[in-house]
């Protein structure tokens, strides 16, 4: 993968994750927030805590930051999704848990 192509990988996640985000806001009302900037995202939970997409353009690879620890993923190539590089779990798995566990938000995430 070049790195145009990480991009538009990249963007098009973050684009998921907040249509997935605000859909629950309005659909649900569910207690999480977001806010996007400089090629970021943080989700803010009721009770203060926070996680973090991001990106790391030199290796392709997009990170997300969490309670439970810093998590590095890669796009699998045959299954156009992310996957993290320690466990081999997919962005969507990863994220779903993360929001529930540390948010009390259950959200489903479409395949990233």
């Amino acid at each position: 993968m070049n790195e145009a192509q990480f991009l538009e990988s990249y963007k098009h996640t973050l684009r998921l994750i907040e249509e997935t985000v605000e859909a629950a806001i309005n659909d649900d009302d569910a207690d999480i927030d977001y806010e996007s900037g400089n090629d970021m995202l943080t989700l803010s939970f009721s009770n203060g805590s926070v996680a973090i997409v991001s990106r790391q353009s030199a290796i392709c690879q997009l990170w997300l930051a969490a309670r439970s620890g810093g998590f590095h993923f890669e796009m699998n190539d045959t299954s156009r999704q992310w996957v993290c590089t320690v466990n081999g779990q997919t962005l969507t798995h990863m994220l779903e848990n993360i929001c529930l566990e540390q948010g009390g938000v259950k959200l489903p995430f479409p395949p990233l």
